[in-house]
């Protein structure tokens, strides 16, 4: 069996980290290549990092804050926002991330999921979707709606059939955030989670709503999620990584422990 993954999160907007609730409200916690150094010393086994308005301003990506986090860390890194093309991608990844995520741009023009896949590899190609819970209907009839722009648009598409289509394209991975639950610290969308993580054959990365150990728990079991995306219980000092990755080896979750 894998281990479980653990991954903070930062969410970066002008050069700094914030972070905020559904997408509103967003604050300044700090410097995402100080933050990214502390994490990888605290045990991350992964790191995310998603420029928040690339899409929304229409601009490139924040390719200096790449480069100085690859200086400062050695574990897996994502990059995502405003990636809208393969020359997009490869240049995130010669600035030193090994995974690209894309989202807005995969549900405009949803070749760049085989073009990327073609010319990085599958497992360089990470699908970030935001999903809204909106209810059964003859266009969403899982329940849940695509948004992009930062959950400003709404897309008509089907969470579940986008899943698997990216699935199809080529992407090795999804990044799943229930938009209603993302920044809540009420607990991941469980529901949303279980169903994407049992109908792809390739890893689910939960996303929204951590706000203590014990929904990293359910969301690894329960929700069949491959790994967790962390933010607002960590960046605020709430808990540590070592304090996760105890609580869930203690509950015989098979994470990796450098301790």
């Amino acid at each position: 069996m894998l281990s479980k993954r653990i991954i903070p999160c930062l969410d970066v907007r002008a050069g700094r980290t914030t972070k905020g609730v559904k997408f509103k409200g967003n604050v300044d916690i700090g410097d995402p290549v100080e933050m990214a150094r502390h994490y990888y010393e605290a045990g991350a086994d992964e790191l995310v990092f998603y420029d928040i308005t690339a899409s929304h301003e229409g601009r490139g990506i924040m390719l200096e804050v790449v480069r100085k986090v690859a200086e400062e860390i050695f574990i897996p890194f994502s990059v995502g926002g405003g990636l809208n093309s393969v020359a997009d991608m490869r240049e995130v990844l010669l600035a030193g991330a090994e995974k690209v995520s894309v989202n807005t741009g995969a549900v405009q023009d949803p070749g760049i999921i085989e073009q990327g896949a073609c010319a990085f590899g599958s497992q360089c190609v990470v699908l970030g979707m935001d999903a809204l819970f909106v209810g059964k209907s003859d266009r969403t009839p899982s329940g849940y709606e695509v948004v992009t722009h930062g959950g400003r648009r709404h897309t008509g598409m089907d969470a579940l059939a986008w899943a698997k289509r990216a699935e199809a394209l080529g992407a090795g991975e999804i990044c799943l955030n229930s938009i209603d639950a993302d920044g809540t610290q009420d607990g991941y969308e469980i529901t949303l989670t279980r169903m994407i993580s049992t109908n792809v054959n390739i890893p689910v990365i939960a996303s929204g709503g951590a706000g203590k150990p014990e929904h990293l728990h359910e969301v690894l079991t329960d929700g069949a999620a491959d790994a967790a995306l962390i933010a607002s219980m960590v960046h605020f000092g709430g808990y540590s990584i070592r304090d996760l990755k105890d609580f869930l080896h203690a509950r015989d979750v098979k994470v990796r422990m450098t301790w």
